[in-house]
């Protein structure tokens, strides 16, 4: 199967800066970011290894306004009117699906990927290896195709697929397209260790794949209210009118991820669903929190290490100190005694936790919200 393929990136941009509280805020969330240890920004490095899969011109990206300027800069090689903003935030459902419509209106065919801005990957030559299996699989019918990574911990704080048997049609791709049973949103810690010990779960990674016909018929099939909305925003995408038709009709659109507009419901019809799972072997994280961000740095070094412990500063020093994470640039960090801490420095505040409770600091936000604090957020 070597059929020559048109891919448009889709590179969802949007979100509200929490997760990497104090660092992010709303007008700088994590995807404006250098956060895995490189120069370029998290966005930078997203459509850096996407670029040898579809040329600047392709591509799509979706953003707010508070973030619409900052990547314009980051991203100087896409156009503006590539670069969407959206009135207010939506989730992905609506996103992908406006980016299918205004495909499907000139390229039926064309191959819509769904990327968010804020991954990690530190194999990019595979990554590009499976994005074009992926996209001979989303080619060869009405196919979804969705990249599972191979667990390593019972997380709580990500989606998995419950992968069943591979399927024969795909077997000449060079690694196994699964066809999948299963989407389950982020379940508690038992029922995360039950799916790790399985064997045949993958996390969710958030990356799919499909023709923009098809994105668009399973919207009109399973979200038909979102998409009457999203028929009008796509129809006067490239005209003077469209900002306007943009900020009239969006916001009757349902807020809801597309796992649950698309995914699940379609993945209801068993063998009929065809929805296949290839997998995401290139080094993904998509460093939802200070936890991932200390995982992801535990593999790549480079910076300050000792005992597990991740410290960006400027000296550290590591007295029985074990599996800390510490940000705080321009100083020296002494760590005595202390196990298991996150502590994030920036000039206006200051963030001490636990890796255990990484995940939970978008709470910190919501009550800095109920009080007011508009400055911190």
């Amino acid at each position: 199967m070597t059929k020559s393929l048109k891919l448009t990136p889709l590179v969802l941009a949007g979100g509200s800066g929490t997760r990497f509280w104090p660092r992010s805020r709303k007008s700088r969330a994590k995807q404006v970011l250098a956060l895995s240890g490189g120069t370029e920004t998290m966005i930078q490095e997203t459509v850096a290894r996407l670029l040898p899969l579809a040329p600047a011109d392709d591509f799509l990206v979706i953003t707010n306004g508070l973030l619409l300027e900052t990547i314009r800069q980051q991203l100087p090689g896409i156009p503006h009117d590539r670069i969407l903003c959206e009135p207010m935030a939506r989730n992905t459902a609506p996103a992908c699906a406006l980016a299918a419509m205004i495909v499907e209106k000139t390229a039926p065919e064309t191959i819509l990927g769904v990327f968010p801005s804020d991954h990690v990957v530190t194999d990019n030559a595979r990554f590009q290896q499976v994005i074009h299996a992926a996209m001979q699989i989303a080619a060869a019918g009405e196919n979804i195709v969705v990249l599972g990574a191979p667990p390593t911990r019972p997380e709580t704080g990500y989606g998995y697929i419950k992968q069943g048997t591979v399927a024969s049609e795909f077997t000449d791709l060079g690694m196994p397209a699964r066809c999948v049973q299963r989407f389950t949103e982020k379940p508690q810690i038992d029922r995360a260790i039950e799916f790790l010990a399985d064997g045949n779960y993958a996390w969710n990674a958030g990356i799919f794949l499909w023709s923009a016909k098809t994105l668009a018929n399973a919207i009109r099939e399973h979200r038909p209210a979102v998409a009457g909305p999203l028929e009008t925003i796509a129809a006067a995408y490239g005209t003077p009118k469209f900002e306007a038709v943009f900020a009239a009709e969006y916001p009757k659109v349902e807020n809801i991820s597309i796992d649950y507009a698309v995914l699940e419901p379609r993945s209801a019809k068993g063998a009929a669903s065809n929805i296949y799972c290839l997998p995401a072997d290139f080094g993904w994280n998509d460093l939802g929190s200070w936890t991932a961000l200390h995982e992801h740095a535990m593999a790549k070094g480079g910076v300050s290490r000792g005992h597990g412990n991740i410290v960006e500063c400027d000296q550290a020093l590591h007295l029985e100190a074990f599996g800390n994470y510490v940000y705080s640039p321009g100083k020296t960090v002494a760590l005595l005694g202390v196990s298991d801490l996150v502590v994030v420095e920036t000039d206006d505040a200051i963030l001490i936790t636990t890796r255990a409770h990484s995940q939970e600091v978008g709470r910190v936000v919501s009550e800095l919200t109920k009080r007011q604090r508009l400055d911190l957020i």
